[in-house]
């Protein structure tokens, strides 16, 4: 097919070029509860080869009065699939996106990447609101 020919952006793709961030109000927003979220297919590309770079995305926070919409985050994880950006940068924008989106009192981002030349990444990035004491559902697992 020549590229003239190519379709226009297929609907799953339209959805992942477009996704915003949204959060929605936390149904608890009295006590501490702690979300914890998987992600294990986060893709990017590695600026300096161009190949790709796998890994799993975990999020863990303690929401204020809001809440990440799971379909949302989903959408804007799948974004990354063809950026260029290093692992460091790119554990470091999640965290700083999500806090600027729902004011967690405590987060954490961490990306596992897998193996490449022989050699695994762990990146760990955390937020916590000033003058915040960390609750025992969140010190106990660490």
């Amino acid at each position: 097919m020549a590229i003239s020919d190519a379709p226009a952006l297929r609907p799953g793709e339209r959805a992942i070029q477009e996704a915003q961030l949204e959060a929605v109000p936390n149904p608890a927003p009295q006590r501490d509860y702690r979300i914890d979220i998987s992600f294990p297919e986060f893709t990017c590309l590695c600026p300096r080869s161009g190949y790709p770079d796998f890994a799993t995305i975990r999020i863990s926070y303690v929401p204020d009065a809001s809440i990440v919409e799971l379909k949302a985050l989903k959408l804007y994880l799948n974004r990354y699939r063809g950026e260029y950006i290093f692992h460091e940068a790119a554990v470091n924008r999640v965290l700083d996106d999500l806090v600027a989106l729902v004011s967690p009192r405590w987060m954490r981002v961490s990306g596992e990447f897998t193996p490449r030349g022989n050699m695994t990444t762990v990146v760990t990035a955390e937020y916590q609101r000033p003058g915040y004491s960390l609750p025992r559902l969140v010190t106990a697992s660490e």
